[in-house]
């Protein structure tokens, strides 16, 4: 009970302590005032024969007015200093709502303010406003391996680096993260405008000094322009992102112009997407399957399977335009298995001999659950493990060692083959071969079409098919389009091959009559 008196006493003091320090003040005025008046008789009455220490009525008078007077002086300077604090509040609250409290430079809300300020006032007949949009590449690198404080101060010295590269009347954004915007008004057309955003560059080439070390970035600036690209914020920075997300993809530092193309292609790509995933596990996503033949008899071996795609709006879709269109929207791991699902119905029926080959993209050689919806798929359909092989790329293979290790690892302890594909392209080397249970290899097309009028290409095969041969691995030719191509692999000692020689892609019925037609046959009908 008594801590509870106490705290309670503590919190009355501590809301009220300025009124109390008043009050205090006052009292000891007042009293000081008083005992100077009673003991000295200030007001002093002439008509008394004795002086008595007592006080009068205008002693008393006096002393409540310098009290009142004291009070009244207290309350305004409190009321002063209540006022004071309320404005600092406030021009705190506005530096907030239009600053950015890491950089100091302005924020989203004013940036979005001042560019509609400067669409209010067009520029004149031969100039032009510019948006600018930045995207710091390498600043995602300095966070994950330094630490976020290191990244700050990353930040703050783009940030001074940039108001120095603008020209005075220009203004520079943060909006959030790394990405940044500049609004430059009445340039002088559009070579001004990369003028200037090549100065940007220039200021961002060399590496920025944290207490971490150097730390080399570059920006990728996109660029839309006024009146040229539209004459509202919104459109203009949309499409000054798009442009931006152009010049990402040109290198570490680069500039773009917004286009209408451009435009036409993120809308395409955002119809796509929308579309893609409605089709996943429906009719409409066909699988096509191209045969792999063993050179010497003719004999199909395996069908490769690919998906196509008719849209209504687009026209037909190829199976690497539907696999990027996939990755980057999350779908990857939903359209390969409905590729597999409908691919492992239609191997069931083409007999005990022929395998099921299907290519996967790099991202799902760090997924481990997809073993697991493999077997599953298998299990739905009643495919032996053993007649399935799935082809993986060179490039994919060594971009994470480790997770395609263990996945492929896991995979391939169920019976399922594994083929790598593209082998020779740059990547080739023995530790892969040695530590990946691999089944076959599969020579790149670029040597294989080569091979009659490049004698270094063929010399290659050679190389390559020996590599294979010698390792006990299954070696397959991609890309033979005629007849002296099959000749010289399979004097090279090549065990089978693949190409339009052979067949393009077929539906399934029609890969089902080939495997009834094609008994000794070299070269397949389509």
């Amino acid at each position: 009970m008594n801590f509870r008196l106490s705290s309670r006493l503590k919190e009355i003091i501590i809301r009220y302590r300025f009124t109390l320090t008043d009050i205090a003040m006052i009292t000891a005025v007042v009293v000081a005032a008083g005992f100077g008046i009673w003991q000295f008789d200030v007001f002093s009455n002439e008509s008394a024969a004795t002086q008595n220490l007592t006080f009068e009525l205008d002693e008393i008078f006096a002393v409540c007015a310098l009290g009142f007077a004291l009070f009244g002086w207290s309350r305004l300077r409190a009321q002063r200093r209540e006022i004071g604090r309320r404005r600092a509040a406030e021009e705190e609250a506005r530096t907030l709502a239009f600053e950015d409290t890491l950089t100091g430079l302005p924020n989203r809300r004013q940036f979005d303010a001042a560019l509609k300020a400067a669409l209010a006032a067009p520029p004149g007949a031969d100039a032009v406003h510019a948006v600018f949009m930045l995207d710091l590449n390498g600043f995602k690198r300095i966070n994950d391996l330094h630490g976020h404080p290191t990244g700050d101060e990353a930040l703050v010295q783009t940030a001074i680096r940039l108001r120095r590269a603008i020209r005075d009347n220009d203004m520079v954004a943060r909006l959030g993260g790394d990405e940044f915007a500049i609004l430059a008004r009445h340039l002088a057309g559009a070579e001004a405008a990369a003028t200037l955003a090549l100065r940007i560059i220039e200021a961002l080439r060399d590496p920025v000094r944290t207490g971490a070390g150097d730390h080399a970035i570059g920006a990728g600036i996109g660029i839309a322009l006024v009146p040229t690209d539209g004459a509202d914020s919104e459109t203009l920075l949309r499409k000054a992102d798009v442009a931006l997300y152009r010049a990402k993809a040109l290198g570490p530092s680069a500039l773009r112009f917004f286009e209408e193309e451009m435009d036409h292609h993120i809308r395409e790509r955002d119809t796509l997407e929308r579309d893609l995933r409605a089709a996943i596990g429906t009719k409409k996503l066909e699988v096509a399957y191209q045969p792999r033949i063993d050179l010497k008899s003719g004999v199909i071996i395996s069908f490769e399977a690919t998906v196509r795609w008719m849209h209504d709006q687009y026209g037909e879709l190829d199976t690497a335009r539907l696999i990027a269109i996939a990755e980057t929207t999350g779908l990857v791991q939903a359209l390969v298995d409905d590729i597999l699902r409908k691919a492992c119905r239609d191997a069931v029926t083409w007999g005990r001999n022929v395998t099921l080959s299907l290519g996967v993209p790099p991202t799902l050689l760090r997924d481990d659950t997809f073993g697991l919806r493999i077997v599953a798929i298998l299990g739905e359909s009643g495919l032996p493990a053993s007649r399935l092989e799935l082809e993986i790329t060179e490039s994919a293979l060594v971009a994470d060692l480790e997770a395609a290790k263990r996945v492929l690892g896991a995979i391939h302890e169920t019976g399922v083959k594994i083929a790598l594909n593209n082998f020779g392209t740059g990547y080739s080397s023995l530790y892969h071969l040695r530590n990946f249970k691999l089944d076959t290899i599969k020579i790149d097309r670029s040597f294989v079409q080569a091979m009659a009028e490049n004698p270094e290409s063929a010399a290659i095969v050679r190389a390559l098919v020996g590599l294979g041969s010698g390792l006990g691995l299954t070696v397959a030719a991609e890309g033979v389009q005629n007849e002296q191509q099959q000749t010289m692999l399979m004097n090279e000692g090549c065990q089978q091959g693949q190409g339009f020689l052979f067949s393009r892609a077929v539906t399934a019925d029609e890969a089902l009559r080939q495997l009834q037609q094609t008994t000794g046959l070299v070269r397949l009908t389509v």
